[in-house]
C-alpha cells in the first residue's frame, strides 16, 4: 500500500507534496508496459500496435500511433512495419529495438514461426527491420527480451514449446541457442489434448524463466543463463492451477514476491507468492474475473499490476471488460475492486505507461483501442476521448518520444 493511500484509509489529509513523490515513487517502480526502464515519465510515446493480417479486417502489420501523457490523446500515425502477423510486441529494455512474433507457416523453408527483430527511431518513430528467424514451433504467441537484453524468449502455442533466441550487439536475432518441448495433456478433451505454451516470463533476478502452459494447467519454471542463452528445468519444475483453468499470461508485482497468473478457461486469477531464490511458485489463492451472476461466454486474455503495486488488472473477452483487483500489501491476495466495460469487443492486451495514469486498451473484435485514466487511489477507470481506430488489434507496447536538443 503507498503512503498516500494509507493516509487516506487512515482518514488524514494527503499533502501535495506526498502526491508528487508518491507519483514519482509509481514511475520508478518496475514499470507495466513489458519491463521498460523506469525514469520520469516522458511527456509522449510512440505506440505501436502488433495485429492480426490474416484476420476479417485487412491489416498491413504494426501499426504505430503518438501518444500525449499530458492529455491522454492518441493519434494515428500510419503502419510502421508491413509483416504477416506480427501479433505480440517486446520492446528492448534499454535501446531501440523491437520483436515481434510472427504467426506464419514457415520461415526460410524451416515449418514453425517466426520473431521479427526492428530498429526504432526514437525520434521520429520509424522502423526498419532488421531480420526474422524461425522460432522452431508453430503458433508462436508471446515474447520477452531478458533484463540483460542478450536474448528473446518465446512461447509456441501451437507447437507447446519454448525457445530462445541470442540477440546479437546491432539488435539482429541469432538462431536458436535453447529448445524446450513441453508434454502431456489436460483434463479438457476440447482444449488440452496437447501442450500449448502460451507465455514465457523472466522474473527480476533474471535467473528463472516461468512459461504458462493452458493445454497442461502448469507453469514451467526454467533455470536461465543469459550468457548462454539456456533453458533447463528447474527443481522444483512447475507449479500447477486448477484442472481445466488454462493459464495464459503472468504479472509480477513490483516487489518480486508474488505473480498473478490469469487463467483464460476458467475466468479466473491465481495468486502466487514467490520464492526467487528457489525459483518456487506457492498458491496464495483463486479468483474470479466475471462478475457475480455472469452466464454469458468469456475467457480472460491479458493481466497487468500497476505500477505502485496496489492492483491487478485482468481483461475479459466476451464480458468484455477489465476486472480489477486491489492487492493486500503483505499477504499478496486480490479483494475485487470492480470492473470496466473496455468500450468494445474481445479485448486483448493492453498497457499501463511508467507513471500509473494511463491504460490502453486494445480490442480486437471491434477494430479499436482506448484510452483510460487510472485513479491511483482507487484503481477506477475512465474513459478518455473516442475510440481510435486499429484494425484487429492483439498488443501494445510503449517507447517514449526522444526530442532532440534545439
Amino acid at each position: 500500500m503507498t503512503v498516500a493511500r494509507w493516509l487516506k484509509a487512515a482518514g488524514r489529509a494527503v499533502p501535495g507534496w506526498l502526491v508528487v513523490l508518491a507519483t514519482l515513487g509509481g514511475a520508478s517502480a518496475r514499470a507495466a508496459e513489458d519491463g521498460a526502464p523506469p525514469p520520469l515519465t516522458p511527456d509522449s510515446y510512440w505506440i505501436y500496435v502488433g495485429t492480426y493480417t490474416t484476420g476479417k479486417t485487412p491489416s498491413e502489420g504494426i501499426y504505430r500511433f503518438e501518444f500525449d501523457t499530458r492529455s491522454g490523446k492518441l493519434t494515428p500515425r500510419g503502419v510502421a512495419a508491413k509483416l504477416t502477423n506480427p501479433t505480440f510486441l517486446a520492446r528492448h529494455p534499454a535501446r531501440s529495438f523491437l520483436y515481434a512474433v510472427n504467426e506464419v507457416e514457415a520461415v526460410d523453408g524451416v515449418k514453425g514461426g517466426a520473431v521479427t527483430a526492428m530498429a526504432v527511431d526514437a525520434e521520429t518513430g520509424d522502423v526498419k527491420i532488421l531480420n526474422q528467424q524461425s522460432t522452431k514451433g508453430p503458433g508462436p504467441c508471446h515474447l520477452k527480451v531478458d533484463a540483460k537484453a542478450l536474448n528473446v524468449l518465446a512461447a509456441n502455442y501451437g507447437g507447446g514449446s519454448v525457445v530462445c533466441l541470442p540477440i546479437a550487439i546491432d539488435g539482429m536475432l541469432k538462431p536458436a541457442s535453447s529448445f524446450i518441448q513441453h508434454q502431456g495433456k489436460g483434463s479438457d478433451p476440447a482444449r488440452q489434448r496437447q501442450p500449448h505454451a502460451h507465455s514465457i516470463n523472466l522474473d527480476f533476478s533474471n535467473k528463472h524463466a516461468l512459461a504458462a502452459d493452458l493445454g497442461l494447467d502448469k507453469i514451467f519454471v526454467y533455470k536461465f543463463d543469459a550468457d548462454k542463452g539456456a533453458l533447463t528445468p528447474n527443481d522444483p519444475p512447475f507449479a500447477t492451477v486448477a484442472p481445466g483453468a488454462g493459464p495464459r499470461h503472468l504479472a509480477w508485482h513490483p516487489s518480486g514476491r508474488f505473480a498473478y497468473v490469469i487463467n483464460e478457461m476458467g475466468n479466473t486469477v491465481t495468486a502466487f507468492a514467490y520464492d526467487a531464490e528457489a525459483g518456487r511458485l506457492d498458491t496464495i489463492q483463486t479468483i474470479s474475473t466475471l462478475p457475480e451472476g455472469f452466464q454469458g461466454k468469456s475467457w480472460t486474455s491479458e493481466i497487468v499490476v500497476h505500477p505502485n503495486g496496489d492492483f491487478v488488472y485482468g481483461s475479459n473477452r466476451g464480458d468484455d471488460s477489465i476486472a480489477i483487483f486491489e492487492i493486500h500489501p503483505t499477504t499478496g491476495k486480490l479483494t475485487a475492486a470492480g470492473r470496466q466495460p473496455t468500450g468494445g469487443k474481445t479485448p486483448r492486451n493492453f498497457v499501463i505507461d511508467r507513471s500509473g495514469r494511463w491504460l490502453l486498451a486494445a480490442n480486437q473484435d471491434s477494430d479499436n483501442i482506448l484510452v483510460f485514466s487510472v485513479d491511483r487511489d482507487s484503481g477506477a477507470l475512465t474513459q478518455v476521448g473516442e475510440p481510435v481506430w486499429a484494425p484487429m488489434p492483439v498488443c501494445i507496447r510503449m517507447i517514449p518520444i526522444v526530442v532532440p536538443p534545439r
